[in-house]
């Protein structure tokens, strides 16, 4: 698996409660670019519209060896995941508090795949509480290492 980008504040602001993989559909040089690693999925979410889960506000960079094919660095793009998993998503997402995140992009026997989280929020609490655990676990590592 050729890791392409990955999404760190998922698991700082986000419960993971279940991951899926899925295809994305991408147009003309944006497989070369992102190839070179020219992706990023730090602010990026998913959507339902219309029976479609689509990808929103991830970023592909503009491949640097094409000069007339123009296309939206930001542009919505639909992701390929079967219909069963889909009505899954939405009736989770309808709830209160879930959402879909993308948490990695990679390269898969040729093809690029998103792996994509049905995830509940953190309240700032939670997050407080995670800080307060690295900390602890951190200076314990320390204190073992120094004895």
């Amino acid at each position: 698996m050729n890791m392409v980008a990955v999404n760190k504040k998922e698991q700082f602001n986000y419960f993971i409660v279940s991951t899926y993989e899925a295809g994305i559909e991408l147009k003309g040089s944006e497989v070369k670019s992102v190839r070179e690693s020219g992706m990023n999925v730090n602010d990026s979410f998913v959507i339902i519209k219309n029976g479609e889960a689509v990808l929103k506000n991830a970023f592909i960079k503009k491949y640097s060896k094409t000069s007339n094919y123009e296309i939206d660095e930001r542009r919505d793009r639909r992701l390929l995941l079967h219909k069963e998993e889909i009505e899954k998503l939405n009736s989770k997402v309808c709830q209160k508090g879930y959402t879909i995140v993308p948490v990695k992009v990679y390269f898969q026997k040729g093809y690029v795949k998103v792996e994509i989280a049905l995830a509940k929020g953190k309240q700032l609490y939670d997050k407080s509480n995670a800080i307060k655990e690295r900390d602890i676990h951190r200076d314990m590592l320390r204190q073992t290492k120094l004895s």
